[in-house]
């Protein structure tokens, strides 16, 4: 997992390390960090002009240094001052914007660039918290994080401006609340015991309708790619020439079998919901996906605050069906406060998919892929959750690990495959997680 700070947590983090090896030290680590980045860019130094436009602060002395180390190795480099710098700047192999980083607090306009530009941690003139947009910032080729990822990285109209974001952690964070989950981190989702059996990881699925019958068998795949050991699924009214898994088993009403360990609830259900989940959902005693008819007030009603915890995947829709309101900008923030107020984890699916337990731990998840843009993903993912539930995951885990690895999987379809073939390359993808 990749590190994810606000300004608070960073600074705190930049003090711990200064207190180790000195600001200097740090100042250095971090502009050669930049220097080698913009090599890489370049490909050769000789000649290639560059211009480093410095701020008054750390920001600006890692970019004196980056400055210094391009020089040394043949670039021509001309450092300008904030306030001192043209409004255009032309004729160059590479700009550098080391003006403002972390806590930049008033509006910035960054001079034009005729060619590629690096940021130096943030492009100057963004809140490094929200994702806002401070006046006029560069529109960065690269941009060099430095320490841990920020929230303007992955969230508000700040991200777009950072273009491709390369971190160097320098040494500074060790370990962080919140996270991006990266696919080292799905080498801990294949959980396996010497005394499993059946019911060890059984998942009950409580999806489907005569109407939407493709959403149970979609949701029940998904469910087994993502580790259930048997699926015991129940309809709403009779659903009929179902093409199931071997593994899943029909029963007649929603009804929770004592021995499962995970329930699924409410692809294909249609309107009105809530009565025929009510019986099951509110005896359940172990951790429940609510998606698609399931993400209803009515049915949130139904959980117990002492009880199990739930796992909301909604969609934009979805999310302002339970707010009353549109999903705001600051994505991360919007996913810790429903959260909040509901008591369950909250997966908020999107190009930008952050999921967010009720005390704020925080994970985003960036392997999303328009290949998901089809009807029936959603019920594969909530499967895919529920499955990872009944393994033994904890709630936060088990929903940002899936959709990391629904992502993945997504890449690897052919073109408009479709949702279908989704657990199938779940399959391929943990067998080969980063390939």
């Amino acid at each position: 997992m990749r590190p994810l700070l606000d300004t608070a947590a960073m600074r705190a983090a930049d003090a711990v390390a200064v207190d180790v090896v000195g600001s200097a030290a740090l100042v250095r680590r971090a502009g050669v960090a930049v220097a080698q980045e913009c090599r890489a860019l370049l490909g050769t130094l000789y000649g290639r002009r560059v211009a480093v436009v410095a701020g008054p602060g750390l920001n600006g002395a890692d970019g004196r240094v980056c400055a210094a180390w391009l020089a040394h190795r043949g670039a021509r480099v001309d450092v300008l001052a904030v306030g001192d710098q043209p409004a255009v700047l032309e004729g160059y192999d590479l700009v550098v914007d080391a003006a403002f980083g972390l806590g930049c607090s008033r509006p910035y306009h960054a001079p034009l660039a005729d060619g590629p530009v690096v940021a130096v941690d943030l492009p100057s003139g963004v809140d490094a918290d929200t994702g806002a947009v401070l006046g006029a910032p560069a529109r960065a080729t690269l941009t060099v994080a430095l320490g841990a990822l920020k929230p303007a990285h992955v969230t508000g109209p700040a991200a777009s401006l950072a273009g491709r974001v390369a971190l160097h952690r320098l040494g500074i964070v060790t370990a962080s609340r919140d996270g991006v989950v990266e696919d080292a981190d799905l080498v801990g989702f294949l959980r396996h015991a010497p005394d499993d059996h059946k019911w060890r990881h059984a998942v009950v699925a409580l999806v489907g309708s005569p109407l939407m019958p493709g959403a149970a068998r979609l949701v029940a795949a998904g469910a087994l790619a993502g580790g259930a050991s048997m699926v015991r699924l129940a309809s709403r009214a009779e659903v009929t020439d179902l093409d199931l898994p071997a593994e899943v088993v029909r029963v007649a009403s929603a009804t929770l079998d004592p021995r499962a360990r995970a329930v699924v609830a409410g692809p294909g259900l249609g309107e009105g919901a809530a009565a025929w989940l009510a019986p099951a959902l509110a005896r359940s005693s172990v951790p429940v996906v609510l998606d698609a008819d399931g993400l209803d007030p009515a049915v949130l009603a139904l959980r117990r605050p002492d009880g199990p915890p739930w796992v909301l995947t909604p969609h934009e829709g979805e999310f302002a069906r339970l707010t009353g309101r549109p999903v705001p900008p600051d994505r991360l923030r919007a996913t810790r406060e429903l959260a909040a107020s509901t008591g369950c984890v909250v997966l908020l699916k999107g190009p930008l998919t952050v999921v967010a337990a009720p005390e704020g731990t925080t994970r985003v998840v960036t392997s999303g892929t328009a290949a998901l843009a089809t009807a029936g993903t959603g019920d594969v993912l909530a499967g895919l959750i529920a499955g990872a539930l009944a393994r033994g995951h904890a709630p936060l885990e088990a929903a940002a690990l899936s959709a990391h690895l629904h992502g993945r999987a997504g890449a690897r379809l052919e073109p408009y495959a479709g949702a279908s073939g989704l657990p199938r390359r779940v399959a391929e993808v943990l067998a080969r997680p980063s390939r």
